[in-house]
């Protein structure tokens, strides 16, 4: 009896991956500077929340969700902690969460990519797919920031326009 092997290639290295990320978190930044401080904590349409408030879920979920992959420990999620008054405020603590994620995200290692791991305690999912779920999370929150820009009058960067 013969053992067959098949190498799969890979699509997307780690480093890409990171990249593409940083690159999202770059134009999702860019959308928060331009939102008028009041419009910021305040505006919204249909009933959704300000983009303040996405903005917040954002950086409870990033920077700490990636740490707790690294260290194989997660506490519940909460936004809570983070209670800015200002866009200055946010704007900084997104920096800061932006360095952690550069700093925990290379410690994973490939294999880690493919093991399951229970996030926030509720999403119980390959850290490949959590990572994908952060990505995609901000993607859609910083739609709807775009559209609260557009509804004010604001010319939102093109979304192509990451670096």
């Amino acid at each position: 009896m013969t053992a067959t092997t098949t190498q799969t290639a890979q699509f997307i290295s780690a480093d890409q991956l990171l990249k593409h990320w940083l690159g999202h978190r770059n134009l999702t930044r860019r959308v928060i500077e331009l939102f008028p401080e009041k419009d910021l904590f305040e505006f919204s349409v249909a009933g959704l929340r300000p983009f303040s408030s996405m903005a917040i879920e954002l950086i409870s979920m990033c920077g700490p969700g990636l740490k707790g992959i690294v260290e194989k420990k997660m506490d519940e999620f909460s936004e809570e902690t983070f209670k800015p008054k200002t866009k200055k405020e946010i704007l900084q603590k997104w920096d800061e969460e932006t360095k952690l994620i550069n700093e925990y995200f290379p410690q994973i290692s490939e294999d880690r990519f493919q093991e399951t791991f229970n996030l926030f305690g509720q999403y119980e999912f390959p850290v490949f797919e959590n990572i994908l779920y952060f990505i995609d999370n901000e993607i859609h929150h910083r739609a709807q920031g775009i559209t609260y820009l557009r509804a004010l009058g604001i010319q939102p960067p093109f979304f192509w326009e990451r670096f």
